[in-house]
């Protein structure tokens, strides 16, 4: 797969709007604090009201709060941060997708099929409204304060650090979930010199103090709380329900976990995807991108070919190995 890297500046905090549900106090609270951290204008604060707690909207009950959104956002505005954890699906899409494609059912799949691709996908563009008449969005996901601002603080302390972190690719015994791991040879050879790669026959790790990306394939994971995560890292499990983030009595681990444990950026579907792979974040792509300079949301959105039904996750704006990344004080 080719990559081409644009050597252009990342997204900053001028180009992101935050999106705050008025109605909800976990929501302004959290946005006022990223706010503050991350040195947001004013401008780019765009503020809606909807009744919190539900884990879904309505595509009806949506579009009402996207157009408000599509009025208030300045035309400079080239991505979104989302303060909240629920509602994280409209219908049969994302949030996450969904304010950043608009509601569309080609987006969708009834049963194992491919969706729509992103135009997004793998792209060089740094400025993808302008160029492609989309804004990623991430939500900064927590169910308590506390939590929202440990992720936001662990995205602020990442920026430029250029983290001597390692990739973990875990070959799980879990074949349905497994089928990434096809790709992990190339990332190892992408990664040469630059990032060490450990691809493991096994379905966990623990008691590791450098985990910079960990991917797998299970239905839960257990032993996160034994290792320790480097600010910025990000960590997905390829499953069909990982972001059913609230209210999971699915059997499947939400996607928080990995927030919660000390990851700055995850992903999950909130549908029933199947295991195509193009529905799930492709390692090679997103290391790539993160190692080229891109922020999370540019590098995590990059990855995946069909993102209508997965949610992205973290603190948007986390850039370690951004050059001209400089934290605020």
């Amino acid at each position: 797969m080719a990559l081409l890297c644009s050597s252009a500046q990342a997204l900053d905090r001028r180009q992101l709007a935050v999106i705050v549900n008025t109605a909800d106090p976990l929501s302004v609270k959290i946005a006022d604090y990223y706010e503050k951290r991350r040195q947001i204008l004013f401008p780019n604060v765009i503020r809606v009201a909807f009744e919190p707690g539900g884990t879904a909207l309505s595509r009806e009950e949506f579009e009402r709060i996207k157009a408000q959104v599509d009025a208030q956002a300045l035309p400079h505005v080239q991505a979104f941060a989302l303060t909240w954890a629920a509602p994280y699906r409209v219908e049969c899409m994302s949030i996450t997708a969904a304010f950043a494609f608009g509601f569309d059912p080609a987006l969708c799949a009834d049963g194992c099929k491919p969706t729509r691709e992103s135009r997004y996908f793998n792209s060089p563009s740094r400025s993808p409204f302008t160029q492609l008449g989309l804004r990623p969005a991430m939500a900064i996901a927590a169910t308590s304060f506390e939590r929202a601002k440990e992720l936001i603080d662990r995205g602020v302390q990442a920026d430029g650090t250029r983290p001597r972190g390692t990739a973990y690719l875990l070959s799980t015994s879990d074949a349905a979930r497994n089928v990434r791991s096809a790709s992990y040879p190339a990332v190892s050879r992408l990664a040469k010199g630059r990032l060490a790669v450990k691809i493991l026959k096994q379905d966990v790790i623990s008691a590791r103090t450098d985990v910079l990306f960990y991917f797998t394939g299970l239905a839960r994971v257990d032993g996160l709380r034994s290792i320790r995560f480097l600010p910025g890292a990000i960590g997905d499990h390829l499953t069909s329900v990982g972001g059913i983030l609230t209210e999971n009595d699915s059997g499947q681990m939400s996607a928080l976990r990995w927030l919660e444990a000390g990851a700055t950026g995850s992903y999950g579907t909130v549908v029933e995807p199947c295991n195509l792979p193009q529905k799930f974040p492709h390692p090679g792509v997103l290391i790539e991108r993160y190692l080229a300079g891109d922020t999370l949301i540019e590098a995590y959105w990059k990855s995946v070919r069909m993102p209508g039904q997965g949610i992205f996750i973290g603190e948007p704006l986390a850039a370690p190995f951004d050059p001209a990344a400089v934290s605020p004080k």
